[in-house]
């Protein structure tokens, strides 16, 4: 059973959905619309791989680099001021990262780094 939700019954940025916060929407690259769900869970002194593999012990991912220009854009009181691993690797050594204190983005992240983490779902959503 996949879940999904309606788009006429999501919440305002920033609330309750499904166990973590509302961030907002995205549109995945298959052209799939979905809510962007920021789990309450939040990783410390993670490789990329050891991230990877947590957010996905949560049945969820690390953000891609729009998601997580997303999270600093509606839900930046919720994290915390420091550099995070996202979903994206760069080449086979580094990956690339997001500053929440100030949304910067870079792929200078060698893998072997301990970074922190944050978890989100995308729900597909329905009309």
């Amino acid at each position: 059973m996949t879940l999904s939700i309606s788009l006429s019954t999501l919440p305002a940025l920033g609330a309750a959905l499904h166990g973590g916060t509302f961030a907002g929407l995205i549109t995945r690259k298959d052209g799939t619309h979905c809510a962007v769900i920021l789990l309450p869970d939040q990783g410390t002194d993670l490789t990329w791989k050891e991230a990877c593999n947590w957010a996905q012990k949560l049945e969820a991912e690390l953000p891609s680099r729009p998601v997580a220009a997303l999270l600093f854009a509606n839900v930046k009181d919720q994290l915390r001021p420091k550099w995070h691993w996202t979903s994206e690797s760069y080449d086979a050594s580094y990956a690339w990262y997001c500053g929440f204190d100030d949304g910067y983005q870079d792929s200078n992240g060698h893998l072997s780094y301990e970074g922190a983490a944050v978890a989100v779902r995308l729900i597909p959503l329905t009309v």
